[in-house]
């Protein structure tokens, strides 16, 4: 079954992020195109910031861009043709060898908020691993299945931490008192008590993403 999820993505080498972190108040989004080469470099971005020759000095030493075109400029507002240099960290080929879409992309905070249409949780199980191998900090925010009624949340979760949270809820170790150690919650699902802690802290983290935070707003 195909997902729908939302992704928060950091890295000082994500596209434009250099950028991002120097100017205050800008906002980039990547226009959709139909190029799905996953070897392309060059994307064409929408962005807001209140002074144009600033933003391009900060395109020319931004290292993260190799070149840049500008083809219109409106209140505000510039498209621009940008080619990255071979440094860039880029999810795009990643996300198109796994056969899903960037549905949309924009800056948030220090880094990108980034939704996708995937075929299945296997590719992004393969983005998370490739973030992991390039040092890209990835959290996951939101994943609907996609079904006629409307998709089911899965409230940010993996499949290992959902399985997490269930074991130790389960088996009353967010009880007051709690009736299960952390050890033996570890042990219930062949985890060292190390590893388990990091799953339910990560696996609780994304749940509040989820269900209380307004990353978006």
């Amino acid at each position: 079954m195909s997902i729908t999820t939302k992704l928060h993505i950091e890295h000082e080498r994500l596209a434009l992020v250099p950028t991002l972190r120097s100017l205050e108040d800008v906002t980039i989004r990547v226009i959709p195109q139909g190029n799905t080469d996953p070897g392309s470099s060059v994307f064409p971005f929408l962005i807001e910031y209140h002074d144009r020759t600033q933003l391009e000095e900060m395109l020319e030493t931004d290292p993260t861009v190799q070149s840049y075109e500008l083809v219109d400029w409106t209140d505000q507002t510039g498209i621009y043709y940008i080619e990255h240099t071979p440094e860039t960290k880029l999810i795009s080929s990643v996300v198109t060898d796994v056969n899903g879409f960037l549905v949309h992309t924009e800056t948030k905070g220090n880094g990108w908020l980034v939704r996708l249409l995937l075929p299945d949780r296997q590719a992004l199980n393969t983005i998370w691993e490739y973030a992991t191998e390039n040092g890209i900090s990835l959290d996951i925010i939101e994943i609907y299945g996609n079904t006629d009624t409307g998709g089911e949340s899965s409230y940010g979760l993996t499949d290992e931490q959902r399985t997490a949270l269930i074991t130790a809820y389960e088996n009353g170790y967010f009880g007051e008192p709690r009736d299960i150690s952390l050890n033996e919650v570890a042990e219930e699902i062949g985890l060292s008590s190390t590893a388990m802690s990091g799953r339910l802290r990560r696996g609780m983290r994304n749940l509040v993403a989820a269900t209380i935070i307004d990353k978006e707003g």
